[in-house]
């Protein structure tokens, strides 16, 4: 059982809480009908072009800094396809150059719009998307824009000049004083739209940037790096609160279940804003949450899992060919929608020491007996970097609970085998109350070898598989705001709903 005093979430409350939440987040630009139209925002022509003519001005300064964190993405022209047009979409879109929404196919409307962006930045207007045009359209997809200070600027003309507040840009850059800004400093400016998409597919690309954007604006939300992916990909871990209990929340253990990450870091965003705000929640203020927990997501568990579902790996790449032979041999199970597994082909959720070898047989008797797109459980417990990872980390940490994110069923899993850790069920039943999950005890064949089972095998502490939404995998991005709705109540009481 938790021992801080904590707070009691009634689901009253947290229906009122969410409805003011969306209202508060819902911006409305309009200016003679001319909208660009992103994740629910509307950003009006004439804000955007001051903004890209802000960005043009300190962008030569800042160019190798920022092609450097944009060297490794795909360079992209007309043909091409996946979550990176996706995330290319979007950020043409934020920058008012784009008015379709983001459908994942390079076409001659979306080259048109490269070119604006290259002429803008005095780039060879060719229409093929490189590191300087990513470098270009960098702010726009990570929320956050530097500026050069000039003199006679003031921090209320700067911040009225990008449309953010005064209060973000000094969240932004902490120790600043407004009243004595000095040419030459460099601030950093957060625009005005929220860093984490809910309206695109996801891809490690997508997760980098947006942890660049959450960090910057954010410099409280601390981040590090547990482990790499198979294919050398970061497993990035997002740190809020300075409390003595410690909960983790997980999300994208399996490829296809990648709505995951966007919910969580969506949680992330609003948690870090409202502390930020000094705003409550149930008349309890959010910085009483951070000084008495301490929250840490892994938001992205199985990244080249999910650059493979989405379309991200590139078209030449041996790991995407790989996987393709690994999948051939299953033919029942679609590609790449039906991917569960990392790139390897070994289902992380089944990777964990806990009933190992019972999982084992079970999954070998189903015929899976080697990598395959789903229900491999590996070589051995572990054997996966991206397990072991998540592994370490649980134990560096010593959680008082644990939550992982999984998408399908509306079921909260609370329970491992015949071990039920003390008042984990009562949980279980007020984030039911919250969000209308109802709580779960998993099937006997199947309660082997998860993150949750072995880390309440560990520990005999509360931890949580939630499975959100419902139908096929990769679930529609449709569903995302009513997702969003039941599970933020889920983890506000992940981090203080123990205590009576």
């Amino acid at each position: 059982m938790l021992s801080v005093n904590p707070f009691r979430l009634k689901s009253k409350t947290l229906s009122s809480i969410l409805v003011g939440t969306a209202e508060k987040s819902k911006k409305n630009f309009k200016k003679d009908g001319r909208t660009a139209e992103f994740d629910g925002w509307g950003m009006p022509y004439f804000i955007c072009i001051g903004i890209i003519c802000g960005i043009q001005n300190t962008y030569e300064s800042r160019r190798s800094d920022t092609e450097g964190k944009v060297r490794g993405m795909l360079t992209l022209r007309q043909g091409a396809q996946g979550a990176q047009v996706d995330l290319l979409q979007w950020g043409l879109n934020r920058a008012g150059l784009l008015k379709e929404p983001a459908d994942g196919i390079f076409g001659a409307k979306t080259e048109q719009s490269v070119r604006e962006l290259q002429k803008n930045f005095n780039l060879e207007p060719d229409g093929v998307v490189g590191a300087q045009s990513w470098a270009a359209l960098y702010p726009h997809l990570t929320g956050l824009q530097t500026h050069l200070v000039q003199p006679g600027d003031t921090i209320w003309v700067i911040a009225a000049r990008y449309r953010s507040t005064v209060a973000a840009v000094l969240t932004a850059n902490p120790g600043i004083r407004p009243e004595n800004l000095q040419s030459g400093m460099v601030l950093k400016i957060p625009l005005p739209f929220p860093v984490v998409p809910s309206s695109i597919r996801w891809c490690s690309d997508l997760l980098a940037l947006t942890v660049d954007g959450l960090r910057a604006r954010y410099p409280f939300l601390q981040v590090e790096t547990i482990g790499k992916s198979v294919l050398g990909r970061p497993l990035y871990l997002l740190r809020l609160g300075v409390g003595k209990v410690r909960v983790g929340y997980n999300a994208a253990h399996h490829a296809n279940e990648w709505i995951t990450t966007p919910l969580l870091l969506k949680f992330v965003e609003n948690y870090a804003e409202n502390y930020a705000e000094g705003d409550t929640i149930g008349g309890v203020d959010y910085r009483y949450l951070y000084n008495a927990y301490t929250l840490e997501v892994v938001p992205m568990v199985d990244p080249d899992g999910v650059d493979l579902v989405t379309g991200a790996l590139p078209p030449d790449s041996p790991a995407l060919s790989a996987a393709q032979a690994i999948a051939a041999a299953f033919p029942a199970v679609p590609f790449p929608d039906g991917w569960k597994a990392n790139i390897k082909g070994i289902d992380l959720n089944l990777s964990y020491p806990a009933n190992w070898e019972k999982a084992k047989a079970v999954k070998y008797a189903q015929g899976y007996t080697r990598p395959a797109p789903r229900d491999f459980v590996g070589p051995a417990p572990l054997a996966a970097p991206e397990s072991a990872a998540m592994a370490r980390q649980a134990k560096r940490a010593n959680y008082a609970l644990t939550l992982s994110l999984h998408s399908q069923g509306k079921l909260i899993f609370w329970k491992y085998a015949d071990r039920a850790p003390a008042g984990a069920y009562e949980l279980a039943k007020k984030m039911q109350g919250v969000s209308g999950y109802l709580p779960a005890v998993t099937p006997p064949g199947s309660d082997n070898a998860g993150y949750k089972d072995w880390f309440i095998q560990e520990y005999n502490r509360p931890g949580y598989t939630i499975e959100v939404g419902q139908g096929q995998n990769p679930l529609p991005l449709s569903q995302f705001d009513i997702i969003y709705r039941a599970c933020f109540g889920i983890l506000m009481l992940g981090m203080a709903g123990m205590d009576d």
